[in-house]
């Protein structure tokens, strides 16, 4: 079984959900800030962590973060296929041994990504081109844990993605949102509750090869689980 972890009501797996469902693929959506219990890793087959307001390292706000990262770590150990977006991507940064640095890198709207020479052999990002339009919102970025690969970058954000192991995956960028989910989060800050329509024309301009380009991530994840034995046919191409 799947298992997605939601960290903050207002940061939702967005089409996450819309792609398993049409791909009949059973999940388990746990939600740890309503005191939901985490699963148990014997009950894993993939795990997928997303987004948060939080930082990485704010458990004293959020105690769930430090039960989190420990079932992180276990499920690299395990060599359990995990994909970790924006704050899942810093939760797995830091649960093996990285740092997450504050208004360092900050990207926001609908911005390219670049991938390395190992991001175009990774099994995640088979089907991809080099560079893709995706959509960026994060003050906080991770380091490159020792022993992991880089795979992404932008010009903004040099770590962009990268995996730990064989099958642990991080991403700054957030491959999940939909038009309902960016009007949302506009509403968080006066700043960019001024810039809604601007935010979501920029997504709309790409909606199509973006929601490409999450489709064959999810269906790369999955098939690294076992759980999807073709991934969809062709290259989804870039803006």
């Amino acid at each position: 079984m799947i298992h997605i972890i939601q960290n903050d009501p207002e940061v939702p797996p967005g089409n996450i959900i819309d792609n398993l469902e049409q791909l009949e693929q059973p999940y388990f959506l746990h939600h740890p800030y309503l005191a939901e219990t985490l699963p148990d890793l014997r009950d894993i087959t993939a795990l997928i962590v997303m987004g948060g307001a939080m930082g990485a390292n704010d458990d004293t706000a959020h105690p769930f973060l430090t039960e989190l990262k420990s079932l992180i770590r276990r499920i690299v150990e395990h060599g359990r296929p995990y994909l970790g977006i924006c704050l899942g991507g810093q939760l797995l940064a830091a649960a093996c041994g990285g740092t997450v640095v504050s208004n360092r890198w900050d990207e926001l709207g609908t911005l390219g990504v670049d991938l390395t020479v190992a991001g175009k052999c990774d099994r995640l990002f088979a089907g991809l081109e080099e560079s893709f339009t995706t959509f960026q919102w994060h003050h906080d970025s991770f380091d490159i844990p020792s022993g992991a690969v880089l795979l992404a970058s932008s010009p903004a954000c040099p770590h962009q993605a990268f995996r730990i192991g064989d099958c642990a995956w991080g991403t700054q960028f957030h491959p999940e949102v939909t038009e309902a989910i960016i009007r949302d989060w506009c509403a968080w800050d006066p700043a960019t509750g001024t810039r809604v329509e601007e935010l979501v024309t920029g997504w709309r301009g790409g909606e199509k090869k973006y929601r490409m380009v999450a489709r064959r991530l999810l269906e790369n994840f999955l098939k690294t689980a076992g759980l999807l034995k073709t991934a969809g046919v062709g290259t989804a191409t870039a803006d």
